[in-house]
């Protein structure tokens, strides 16, 4: 019997390659080896992010009928659980709303109620930055959902658009951690390009690096026409007027510890090790893939293309390519594809254009089941999508350009639907070269 003859085409096995992913960062598995010694006192559980619905269960089933347990946890629409002992709120998400400016405003003010004999557990997942929406005195809700859909529109990186939160956030950047008086231990499942902490949320118990100035460059540099009452804000802070967030090293913050308990770099090593129980060569490019989703697909191409044909590229064939991270996409047409599927449209797109003998395939999805703004978690292809595509009347080149993927992946069927997974460890990409 052949390699991967166990399964009826090449893309069931890269399904169960992006199950492997999600299952290795399921919170429900990690969050128990983690959990620090019960206090004295009681326990207050807080949280926020596509997986804290997921986590919060974890400490229930842990901890529930030890300690004297209560909390509150927000997450995504659609995405929340049932718990016992804790609040599940949900709220919006990727651009905050009422329900999560209300939710982080209950979490603050059950903070402050602590003292230094109880014990503040934070969990931290991917989509906290917006989920944990607290507004500094001065500017609203509104202004902060403007300023984060545009920066979102206009291709900035996580990395930037936090920055700007926590300095508009009473909250994040360390802030939760400043107002509690007992001791603070966030468990963190990390969605962000180098795993640290300071940027997943935005980073609630952290300190943070950055300043109110890097603040204004973020929104100069990506033209983002700012709210009054931001522009006032953030110069007032330039300024000295406000506080800035708790830096790195500040003492007043020495109470809080932070742990990642799940990263992206620990799902490609599962899938790795699936890869090869299967005889498939495995390749990692690595967790920190960024730039713009077509750009990527573009190279990632001419790299499998390379592969293909050249035996002095001294990689074994079959070869899986793995790779995870978070693109971005620069938003000018009025399509629905998220970064996964315009990534994965381009990277078929480009090898099309090279014109050689394709046998490879194709995956791209995010692990929390959700890509962008669509319904699905991401997309596969195979050799043949694109040429299929154009028999159906559809010009996949024109799809990109109008950043509608969808309308290319959805008429084929090519579509990956899992609901909300609980967790979320970024994009997960394999290509599969036979």
């Amino acid at each position: 019997m052949g390699i991967l003859s166990e399964y009826e085409s090449p893309v069931e096995f890269l399904r169960e390659c992006f199950d492997v992913a999600v299952e290795k960062a399921d919170p429900k598995l990690q969050v128990k080896k983690h959990l620090p010694e019960l206090p004295s006192g009681r326990v207050l559980v807080v949280g926020a992010g596509k997986a804290a619905a997921s986590m919060a269960s974890s400490v229930e089933k842990e901890w529930g009928s030890k300690t004297n347990l209560s909390g509150v946890v927000i997450t995504r629409y659609e995405h929340g659980l049932p718990l016992e002992f804790i609040d599940c709120l949900e709220a919006g998400h990727p651009v905050p709303d009422k329900a999560g400016e209300e939710g982080a405003k209950k979490i603050f003010e059950l903070i402050k109620l602590l003292t230094k004999d109880d014990l503040l557990v934070v969990l931290v997942s991917g989509g906290g930055s917006s989920l944990l929406t607290l507004p500094v005195d001065g500017i609203s809700v509104s202004d902060i959902k403007t300023v984060t859909k545009d920066l979102l529109n206009s291709g900035a990186p996580i990395t930037d658009i936090n920055i700007v939160r926590k300095h508009l956030s009473k909250i994040q950047g360390g802030r939760m951690a400043l107002a509690s008086r007992a001791p603070v231990c966030a468990l963190i499942v990390s969605d962000v390009v180098g795993d640290s902490p300071s940027d997943i949320a935005s980073g609630p118990c952290v300190g943070d690096p950055s300043t109110f100035l890097d603040a204004k460059k973020v929104l100069s540099r990506w033209k983002i026409k700012t709210p009054e009452r931001v522009n006032v804000l953030l110069e007032r802070g330039v300024q000295g007027e406000i506080e800035d967030t708790p830096k790195p090293g500040d003492p007043k913050i020495s109470h809080s510890k932070n742990l990642i308990i799940a990263t992206a770099r620990s799902s490609i090593s599962a899938v790795s090790e699936f890869a090869q129980e299967k005889g498939i060569n495995s390749l990692s490019l690595g967790d920190a893939i960024t730039g713009e989703a077509k750009d990527v697909g573009e190279v990632m191409a001419a790299w499998a293309r390379e592969i293909t044909l050249f035996k002095e590229s001294g990689v074994k064939k079959p070869l899986l390519l793995l790779s995870g991270g978070e693109c971005t996409v620069t938003v000018t047409g009025n399509g629905r594809g998220g970064r996964c599927a315009e990534f994965l449209l381009s990277f078929a797109l480009k090898l099309e254009s090279l014109s050689f003998e394709n046998k490879i395939f194709g995956l791209a999805a995010d692990t929390d089941g959700i890509d962008g703004v669509s319904p699905h978690a991401g997309v596969f292809m195979d050799p043949a999508s694109i040429k299929r595509a154009i028999e159906l009347g559809i010009d996949p080149l024109s799809c990109l350009d109008n950043n509608d993927a969808l309308g290319v992946f959805e008429p084929l069927g090519q579509v990956i639907t899992t609901g909300p997974t609980r967790t979320n460890v970024n994009d997960f990409r394999a290509l599969l070269i036979l």
